[in-house]
């Protein structure tokens, strides 16, 4: 589904990412980890179109998307969600995710639906992420969990085939944590879309996503199932500090 070959940017005279390359099949759950600043949310920004590469390319279903917009490439089917959370404050809850449904699918939502259609299915989302909420409920009275689970709602509206996760546990505590991993494997069970989440919560990353991707420095290091990621020495050197 996504192939990304010898990918690199630069900010600067600062390489953050250094010809990296690698391919996502149809399907999968994949885990993107590596310490702060190691180019993690940089390759995300790159591959939903905020940033443009310096070099290499990225193709997604067999077509060269390099330098698309990003307007363009989550009408293409990627969809992402931000680790510090964006919704549009002056809007409801419900309505920012009505948006992903009017603005963010390859076909524009027919005309003939019903605005109490659409907001409908925007509540179908909101519950999907475990977000109970009623028509008025606006940003800023939610609580940062609550935000990051609007945030996924509104990306999921847009019907992706790949969904990039941006730190969705981060600041959590552990009652949240366990709620998030629930609404990752309900999303993952209902929607059946592929998925690449990046994640400082080691042990519920480890636990949920079937191959890990490491990188350090802007560059790849390892990748390969959880359970050999987690003895990978260069891995524990770098990153893990201690076998999980």
């Amino acid at each position: 589904m996504l192939e990304l070959s010898n990918v690199t940017k630069n900010f600067g005279g600062l390489c953050v990412l250094k010809r990296v390359s690698f391919t996502l099949g149809e399907g999968e759950f994949v885990g993107l980890i590596g310490p702060n600043g190691s180019g993690k949310t940089t390759l995300f920004n790159i591959i939903a179109g905020s940033l443009h590469p310096d070099g290499g390319k990225v193709t997604f279903s067999g077509r060269d998307i390099t330098g698309f917009p990003p307007n363009k490439i989550c009408r293409l089917g990627i969809a992402r969600t931000f680790q510090i959370p964006r919704p549009i404050k002056t809007m409801s809850v419900v309505e920012n995710v009505m948006l992903g449904i009017f603005f963010g699918r390859k076909n524009s939502t027919d005309a003939s639906r019903s605005s109490r259609e659409v907001r409908q299915e925007a509540f179908e989302y909101l519950n999907l992420t475990g977000l109970q909420v009623d028509e008025w409920t606006m940003p800023h009275e939610l609580t940062a969990a609550a935000l990051r689970r609007l945030e996924l709602a509104r990306a999921l509206a847009t019907k992706p085939q790949l969904l990039l996760v941006d730190e969705f546990m981060s600041g959590l505590n552990a009652s949240e944590v366990l709620e998030a991993s629930a609404i990752l494997k309900r999303i993952r069970r209902e929607k059946k879309i592929t998925i690449i989440w990046i994640e400082h919560v080691m042990e519920s990353l480890m636990n949920l996503v079937e191959r890990v991707i490491v990188l350090n420095y802007g560059e790849l290091i390892a990748e390969g199932k959880p359970a050999e990621i987690s003895k990978d020495k260069r891995v524990i050197e770098v990153y893990l500090g201690e076998d999980l």
